[in-house]
Order: C-alpha cells, then sequence, then structure tokens
C-alpha cells in the first residue's frame, strides 16, 4: 500500500470522531423530529445519544451547530479539486456536486433534505445559514484560486464563487416552497442555469 494512500484513509480515531459526531446529529435531527427544535434541550440530545457534556460540546459549540456543521462544504472543494484542470470552474462545480450526490446513500441525501427543511423552519439557524455561506464562498473561492493560479481575494474569483453560493440560496428558496423536492435536481439546475451564462 502507498504511502498516499494511509494519508488518504482516515485513521481509527477520526473515523470514530466522525461515527461520535454522526451519532449526536442523528440523535438530535430524531428529537426536533419529534419535539421540535426550540423544545429540545441540550441535555435531552446528550442523553439520546448517549455522551457527556464534554464530548458533546466539543464537537457543537451551540445547538445550531448540531443542524449546521457538516463534512458537505470540505466533500464539495475535494470534489471539485478533483475535476480535470482543464475544466471551467462552473462546469467544475456542477461536476462536483453531481459525483457527490451520486456516491451519497438514500438515507444520507434523505438527512440532508431534513437539514435544509428544519434550517428553512428555524429562523435563528436561517440567520446563522447566512455566515456558512459566506465561509462557503471562502473556501470555494480559495480552491477556484487555487486551480485558476490566481489570488484567492481576486474580484474574479470572489464573483464566481458567489454566484454559485448564490444558486445555493437560490435552491433553499426553492426546497422552501417545495419541501419534497430533489436537492441534487434543483442543484444541477441552478449551476446549469451558471453555466448557461444566467439568460432568462
Amino acid at each position: 500500500m502507498s504511502a498516499s494512500t494511509d494519508q488518504a484513509r482516515p485513521s481509527l480515531r477520526e473515523r470514530k470522531k466522525a461515527q461520535t459526531r454522526a451519532a449526536i446529529q442523528t440523535h438530535a435531527l430524531r428529537l426536533f423530529r419529534e419535539q421540535g427544535y426550540d423544545a429540545t434541550t441540550i441535555e435531552q440530545i446528550i442523553e439520546a445519544a448517549n455522551v457527556s457534556e464534554t464530548t458533546f460540546f466539543r464537537y457543537f459549540p451551540t445547538k445550531e451547530d448540531v443542524v449546521l456543521q457538516d463534512d458537505f462544504d470540505p466533500l464539495i472543494i475535494g470534489a471539485y479539486q478533483a475535476q480535470p484542470n482543464d475544466l471551467p470552474p462552473v462546469p467544475a462545480v456542477r461536476a462536483a456536486f453531481a459525483a457527490l450526490f451520486a456516491h451519497m446513500s438514500d438515507e444520507q441525501q434523505a438527512e440532508q433534505r431534513e437539514r435544509v427543511a428544519l434550517v428553512l423552519s428555524v429562523p435563528r439557524l436561517r440567520a446563522a445559514m447566512l455566515d456558512q455561506f459566506a465561509k462557503a464562498m471562502q473556501l470555494l473561492a480559495d480552491a477556484m484560486a487555487e486551480r485558476s493560479g490566481r489570488r484567492p481575494d481576486d474580484f474574479t474569483v470572489r464573483t464566481v464563487a458567489g454566484a454559485v453560493v448564490g444558486a445555493m440560496m437560490a435552491v433553499l428558496a426553492a426546497m422552501a416552497d417545495d419541501p419534497d423536492a430533489d436537492l441534487a435536481s434543483l442543484i444541477d439546475q441552478a449551476i446549469a442555469h451558471l453555466e448557461a451564462g444566467l439568460w432568462l
């Protein structure tokens, strides 16, 4: 086995941490679904997940973070970086989303839709999501800059990254109108529209 393969594979400790974080989120989402977000306390989540208070706060500083934190952004960036170098930025982003959703199980996609619906239904979560969008735009701008040989603070790079994030905001608005809509399909349609040049 090559050294690069060893480095790419998460360690046992990292896998256990990921499992603990996922378990906390799964129990939290169940409680939010059964009791409502506001009625569910951190203490109830800790008890349901069978973890200590210290463990909970190590992974999630706030209750909002239980919903908002995930591996989605890093996974998208990784899928984007894996695209052919000659692929322009927006088609590369579209291909990255398609690749990511193709490897997600039905259960994972359902959980993602549930979290989106929860964010849209709770004002505090919607407000916190705006900060996440800003961070996502910077992550994407960094990746785009690296591929294009430009600086991450290049205005053109930020504009393209911002357009992609804006498309994601449009997807959220569509999900608010129709919670049963297919998330992967909406994202692909939104980015395809960017790719086509934003004609109306």
